[in-house]
């Protein structure tokens, strides 16, 4: 078991390496978009969203073009980075037992806004193919709760999302 301080010392650098890589990446700096470390929360938003449209059964066309839609554009990635991204997150989605490797990687990298746009990306996921299974939902209520997300948030978000696609609602 580790003791209290290099706990503190490692969540500390843990930190401070997040703050570098955001700095980095807001000013353009030498975070490389085509190189995904495994503790690179787009990784792990990614293959939650792989999760996502694979837990029904096979990933359908129109989640396939809706997958690399949203990692190009959420992410602001070019063609090449987008498929390495992907290929990256299947890879880390079928190692993973369970949502718990991805969501603590989320919690500590994503603020309480960003966890919320993960869901929604969830959910737009989930929609690619028109039609939403228990299952489906089932999975993005885990996950919501991993993240920290409540009912009434996760409810709203589907809202907003099922508002979209009806076309009600401005994205």
């Amino acid at each position: 078991m580790r003791s209290r301080p290099q706990y503190k010392q490692r969540q500390n650098a843990n930190m401070l390496e997040s703050l570098k890589n955001l700095m980095a990446e807001l000013g353009g700096g030498h975070k490389h978009q085509d190189r995904f470390g495994d503790d690179d929360y787009r990784v792990a938003s990614a293959a939650m969203l792989i999760h996502a449209s694979v837990v029904d059964g096979a990933m359908s066309g129109p989640e396939r073009h809706k997958l690399y839609e949203i990692v190009k554009t959420r992410f602001e990635l070019d063609d090449t980075s987008t498929t390495e991204l992907i290929a990256q997150a299947a890879a880390a989605e079928n190692e993973a037992v369970d949502l718990y490797h991805f969501t603590r990687l989320l919690n500590h990298s994503l603020d309480a806004i960003g966890r919320r746009r993960l869901i929604e990306m969830m959910w737009e996921m989930v929609y690619a193919d028109g039609q939403v299974n228990e299952i489906e939902e089932n999975l993005i209520w885990r996950a919501a709760d991993l993240l920290g997300i409540s009912s009434r948030d996760r409810i709203e978000i589907r809202h907003l999302v099922t508002g979209r696609k009806d076309g009600s609602d401005a994205p």
